[in-house]
């Protein structure tokens, strides 16, 4: 249930295992350090805050985590989300919003519902996930070309009408300064990929920024000074009486950590050839949420691009991102007085590569290639990501998406006579086992099957079908069910109500070929009983030498 990779992965640990592990954690920590900042100050918050949630987050999702490479912290899938939440409840909201999505990671990593996140449908994450980068772009235009605005409005058309209105208070030396940022990350990744080259960017920013003594914004002039040690752990702002107000952001907040959390592990795990436990990480997530929310941070989860430079870099064990958190701890205590100097715009522009990567505009338009139903949950889930919130977004993506399963399992589910198929050994002399011949009928019996699984989505189609039956000429039903993998409780319902048809219509009902499943819950609500063990064969021979002797006692009766 809960087995950390770290204690399985020290086991026949090395020196060499250590020297790897020890250069992967220093990189992915430096490349970790800009991204820590740009995303708490894009959701809303301090960037202090940011490099709050990497280092304590990071650390216990290393130390307690199911994957051997997982480097988790802040995450640019987060940022809608937690400007919505501090926008709406405060810093104060936030925080009760971590620490209850923690203890739902907690909860559902006990439950053991890690394998069950990763039944959501592609078309919702892409969905919801392009529709998050679209947001974060937006997000960025007034630090990146440094526009003369007061306030920026929340909701996505009415920010970029605002911008419309203001992009002529543009400031060269602001949007300089966010094109050289993105120039030197894209020069880097070609020329130089063994470099960080987002930190490079801000590096390069940074420094001609100051030597230039460009009028730019930065991170002094908003946010004053950076802390150069971690706060106090502090409980204080839990507020009991908030919990029924925020528990669906907090849900929203679980369910974001616990889809990115595991698809940056299964993503890991394509990369190295392991395997992670993803109980084992959800729980892991849930004391990370809750470590970082009492440290004044914000919410975490794994992250997919921090965690692929970990494995670049030649990260072996947890102990990687152990030491990315140690690094992230040691850059603030010494280098945070000169954080104060970095361009906001410099951030903004980190942030839009960020946001372009992403987007996985590749992905979400091959969808479009898809059945149409994907393609609606797909743009239903961007469209309410972009225009309304990622919590609503979320919900009805998935809602959406269950519905439409439950129409294609309604689709492929049907029931009909079966009198009409032929032995085609006429034809061309192979005999069809699984065909009737139509004399094989005796007169007076229905044969009809049910194909596929037999829920509440395909009862609806059974008793249209089987509404026309009940006429004197019939006096044996057989309902073939080989193809009946499931019942649910409807199905169950609709075969007792039928049953009770059949018997106002004095025409008896017999089962032919009933799985395992199906008997096992007819089994369970006595319906057995009540048909009775003679009436329910292995095959279709069994039950029409049973229909001929029923119609053959009822000739006789009736004679």
């Amino acid at each position: 249930m809960f087995k950390p990779k770290l204690f399985t992965a020290l086991k026949g640990y090395t020196f060499a295992t250590f020297g790897a592990d020890a250069f992967a954690g220093l990189t992915v920590g430096v490349v970790a350090l800009p991204l820590a900042m740009a995303f708490a100050i894009a959701s809303g918050v301090g960037p202090e805050r940011g490099l709050y949630t990497a280092i304590v987050a990071g650390f216990l999702i290393s130390l307690l985590g199911g994957s051997r490479v997982q480097i988790g912290g802040p995450t640019g899938a987060f940022i809608v989300l937690v400007a919505a939440i501090v926008a709406e409840h405060g810093y104060d909201g936030l925080v009760i919003c971590t620490l209850m999505a923690g203890v739902m990671l907690i909860i559902m990593g006990f439950a053991k519902m890690g394998a069950l996140i990763k039944f959501i449908p592609f078309p919702v994450t892409t969905g919801f996930t392009t529709g998050i980068a679209v947001v974060i772009f937006s997000t960025q235009i007034k630090d990146f070309f440094g526009l003369n605005m007061e306030h920026v409005p929340s909701e996505f058309l009415a920010k970029w009408s605002a911008y419309f209105h203001h992009f002529q208070s543009i400031n060269p030396a602001t949007t300089g300064i966010g094109i050289l940022t993105i120039v030197t990350i894209v020069v880097t990744r070609k020329y130089f990929p063994k470099i960080p080259a987002m930190l490079m960017g801000m590096i390069v920013a940074t420094a001609i920024a100051s030597l230039l003594h460009l009028d730019v914004q930065t991170i002094g002039s908003r946010f004053g000074d950076l802390p150069s040690t971690l706060p106090k752990p502090d409980m204080s702002m839990f507020d009991l009486s908030r919990i029924r107000d925020l528990m669906s952001p907090a849900f929203t907040v679980a369910m974001l950590a616990a889809i990115e959390s595991l698809l940056s592990a299964t993503v890991a795990d394509g990369m190295t050839g392991g395997r992670h436990r993803s109980n084992t990480e959800l729980i892991a997530q849930g004391i990370a949420n809750i470590g970082s929310a009492i440290f004044g941070g914000i919410p975490a989860t794994g992250a997919i691009a921090r965690t692929a430079t970990n494995i670049k870099a030649g990260g072996k064990t947890p102990v990687a991102g152990i030491i990315h958190a140690l690094t992230l701890m040691l850059l603030l205590l010494f280098l945070a007085p000169l954080a104060k100097l970095i361009p906001l715009s410099c951030l903004a522009g980190i942030l839009i590569v960020v946001s372009y990567n992403m987007s996985e505009l590749d992905h979400f338009l091959d969808i479009f290639k898809a059945p149409r139903s994907d393609v609606v949950v797909l743009l239903a889930t961007f469209l309410l990501t972009v225009l309304v919130d990622l919590t609503v977004a979320v919900q009805i993506g998935l809602v959406l998406a269950a519905v439409l399963f439950i129409k294609r399992m309604t689709e492929i589910a049907n029931i009909g006579s079966i009198a009409h198929e032929f032995d085609d050994e006429q034809n061309d002399g192979v005999t069809n086992g699984n065909a009737l011949d139509r004399t094989r009928i005796p007169e007076g019996v229905e044969v009809y099957e049910i194909n596929g699984p037999f829920f509440f989505g395909s009862a609806d189609k059974f008793k249209e079908t089987l509404r026309s039956i009940s006429t004197p000429q019939v006096k044996v039903m057989i309902l073939r069910m080989r193809y009946v993998s499931v019942m649910d409780a409807t199905g169950l319902h609709v075969i007792r109500e039928y049953m009770h048809v059949c018997r106002l219509g004095h025409i008896h009902l017999l089962l032919s070929a009933p799985h395992t499943q199906p008997m096992m819950v007819m089994g369970r609500a006595g319906l057995l009983d009540e048909l009775g063990s003679d009436n329910i064969y292995g095959n279709i021979d069994e039950a029409l030498d049973r229909a001929r002797e029923l119609v053959g006692m009822s000739t006789l009766m009736n004679i």
